[in-house]
């Protein structure tokens, strides 16, 4: 049993995925995201799209490192990572403008103060604020905030985000098929509409990056951080402090920062892509819970996809591996390793939609192909071996 598994988490969550197996898939069943006729109005040539996602453990990670430092700003990344999990989920159906988001932040008000929920709300909307700026409306409906101290320890922040989308304007991966080449989009580095270097680390592997990672002083000092009836053996097992310093491509950072690092969206450059080379884009993959496997789950048919030019790993992936022993398997199914998004499409266009990314920051290649299988399956070429699924 992989340690992920005895945290009691999963990558591939297998028990999530059994639970719903009898629910409507929607109009398209290989879409990212489900997509449902337009209820709100009727109208055949709409559809109805909602999608709820959250910061999930990463809020742990705030938690230890404002108690440690101090630092409440550290508040306004958690609230655009539970934003930017949904909206990038529905960049990948083709949705990139007038979205309405609700938050559900639920919390234990004997360990998190107003102050904090002040940070949350903040960050909220001066994402939405930033986004607005580069064409992606976003309008914030406000949403729950519960004292529930007897269901959290310290604090969850999800949301959920909506839209009302032309039927015309969506990517239900539908066209995916051998011979596609797939554009990846790079997750590490600083956009031009980030104010920092991105770890690439998003809000996925969190609690396996934690407890790898972290020392187990953490356990000693704040119990309330973890899940007691895990088996302590495999608790906080690391030698970092969250303040520790490591050498990053662009220089000197904490292990906090890179742990804590804002999971960046794509929207500004998907926007672009979308509107200027839409038909060129035959499916959209989020690289979320899964990792370099997430795409198995969306292929339209039998067929192999295979990525041997993926991004290098930056430096949060090498900390987390040397701190777990995880082999290549097990690291590339649960952590994107730098690679965010993929774009299936053709080698004509390849090239046009790399340049869009890199007017904005975010460096773009192509990783990799697809190419006629008997059955659905990934090849993934790591820096040092090859990695089937």
């Amino acid at each position: 049993m992989s340690l992920y598994s005895k945290r009691g988490v999963s990558a591939q969550k297998e028990e999530v995925h059994a639970a719903t197996r009898n629910l409507d898939k929607g109009l398209y069943k290989n879409a990212f995201c489900k997509i449902y006729p337009d209820v709100l109005s009727g109208d055949e040539d709409w559809v109805n799209i909602m999608h709820a996602d959250g910061a999930g453990t990463k809020s742990i990670l705030a938690y230890l490192y404002w108690k440690e430092t101090g630092d409440l700003s550290v508040w306004k990344g958690i609230a655009q990572d539970a934003i930017v999990m949904n909206l990038d989920d529905l960049l990948c159906v083709g949705v990139y403008d007038q979205l309405i988001f609700s938050s559900t932040i639920d919390r234990n008000k004997h360990a998190i103060p107003a102050e904090v929920l002040e940070a949350i709300i903040t960050g909220s909307q001066e994402f939405f604020d930033t986004m607005k700026s580069f064409g992606v409306n976003i309008t914030y409906m406000g949403g729950e905030t519960a004292d529930v101290g007897d269901v959290v320890r310290t604090i969850a922040v999800n949301g959920t985000m909506t839209s009302r989308w032309p039927k015309n304007g969506l990517v239900t991966n539908d066209l995916i098929k051998p011979g596609n080449v797939i554009v990846g989009l790079c997750g590490y580095g600083q956009a031009n509409y980030e104010t920092e270097q991105n770890s690439s680390i998003a809000s996925n592997g969190l609690t396996s990056a934690r407890h790898d990672i972290l020392a187990n002083s953490y356990a000693e000092a704040y119990p309330e951080s973890y899940n007691n009836s895990v088996d302590p053996s495999v608790v906080y097992i690391g030698k970092h402090h969250l303040t520790d310093e490591v050498d990053a491509s662009y220089g000197k950072t904490s292990i906090g920062k890179l742990l804590l690092s804002p999971t960046r969206t794509f929207a500004p450059v998907m926007k672009a892509i979308l509107e200027q080379h839409f038909d060129d884009v035959y499916g959209l993959i989020h690289c979320s819970g899964g990792g370099q496997t997430k795409c198995l789950k969306y292929l339209p048919g039998n067929m192999r996809v295979v990525k041997d030019n993926l991004f290098a790993p930056p430096v949060i992936f090498d900390l987390i591996r040397q701190s777990s022993g995880a082999d290549d398997r097990e690291m590339y199914q649960v952590f994107n390793m730098g690679t965010r998004l993929e774009i299936y499409t053709n080698e004509t266009a390849a090239d046009k939609l790399i340049s869009i990314s890199k007017s904005f920051g975010v460096d773009a290649q192509v990783i990799g192909r697809v190419e006629e299988s008997d059955k659905k399956e990934v090849v993934i070429h790591t820096p040092g071996a090859v990695v089937e699924y």
